[in-house]
């Protein structure tokens, strides 16, 4: 098995189009096709469905993915290790969850934008794995949901973001203002893939039964923004992700808030209690002076009477504190 093979195939699961995974890595179809073929030999699996005008993943293929994304995050990380010991450049490992989100990204360019001599590594990888790698010290910082870190992870908390609801731009709701969370019941919500945001689909489960229902679940789920967003547009569910959602990743699509109630997704920065890394404080620092300029923790003033009742989620849990 070759890097560039697991490459190849990353790049067309991410397309599902050979043309243009082949543009991307600059080779010519051909090529690609018959690197993933000898893949898939080597491995004795089919990891995708090819017809003339579809490339769809296989499960075998969606399993496979994960892992060869790590494999060469971790390849690229040793890489860049190595350079870092020859020029001597600070350097900091930062989790993101999924480019589609940009809490953690917004942070990251406030704080190069500030220390300019200090090298980021970002690591894209769900709240579970950015556990693991906090733990082991493959990562210096994250981003997620506290409510679930182990004993050894510190929490601060950065950002409450309005929870909303993704729709088409002829959907029933596109034109509201706000949507009542009862309003969901009526229809199939997308959640996350669960192991890149577990706490998020937990987060709207409990809020949905706090307003009295229990959702019904489209069978299937995505790992990127972009295929949740592919969905959406088809009219095949809806989708709950907070503002934070970048709306560049949305053709065809609506975000609308949920209210009555309001509710807010709170966002805080994780780290390994012992990690010894200078560039911590650093970056909690950066993200307080982003807090601060674009509001990001001003739902934490609402009157707490205007939370979910009856057990749903509230805005922040008591493990995380304001920076």
């Amino acid at each position: 098995m070759e890097l560039r093979q697991l490459r190849y195939f990353v790049t067309l699961a991410e397309e599902l189009h050979f043309g243009r995974a082949a543009a991307r890595e600059h080779i010519v179809q051909s090529a690609l096709s018959q690197q993933v073929q000898r893949l898939e030999r080597e491995l004795g699996v089919r990891l995708l469905d090819r017809s003339t005008h579809h490339v769809a993943l296989t499960p075998a293929g969606a399993a496979f993915l994960i892992e060869a994304r790590q494999i060469l995050d971790h390849v690229g990380r040793a890489g860049q290790a190595a350079r870092n010991a020859v020029t001597s450049a600070p350097t900091l490992r930062a989790g993101i969850i999924d480019a589609g989100y940009d809490t953690m990204p917004q942070i990251l360019r406030e704080l190069q934008q500030t220390h300019p001599d200090i090298t980021i590594h970002q690591v894209e990888a769900g709240t579970p794995e950015q556990y693991r790698q906090l733990a082991d010290g493959r990562l210096d910082i994250a981003i997620g949901h506290a409510s679930q870190a182990p004993a050894e992870v510190t929490s601060r908390l950065i950002r409450l973001d309005p929870l909303g609801v993704l729709v088409p731009d002829d959907h029933r709701f596109a034109d509201l203002d706000g949507i009542p969370v009862a309003a969901l019941a009526d229809e199939l919500l997308l959640l996350g893939e669960e192991t890149q945001t577990p706490e998020l689909n937990q987060f709207v489960i409990a809020l949905c039964r706090s307003a009295g229902f229990a959702p019904a679940i489209y069978e299937g789920t995505v790992q990127s923004s972009r295929a949740a967003t592919d969905l959406v547009s088809q009219h095949r569910c809806v989708h709950c992700v907070p503002s934070s959602f970048r709306t560049s990743n949305r053709p065809g699509t609506t975000w609308r808030p949920l209210i009555e109630p309001a509710t807010h997704y709170p966002w805080s920065l994780l780290w390994h209690g012992a990690n010894p890394s200078p560039h911590i404080a650093t970056v909690i620092d950066s993200a307080r002076l982003l807090a601060e300029r674009l509001g990001w923790l001003e739902p934490i003033k609402l009157d707490p009477e205007s939370a979910p009742d009856g057990g749903a989620p509230s805005a922040a849990s008591p493990s995380d504190e304001p920076v």
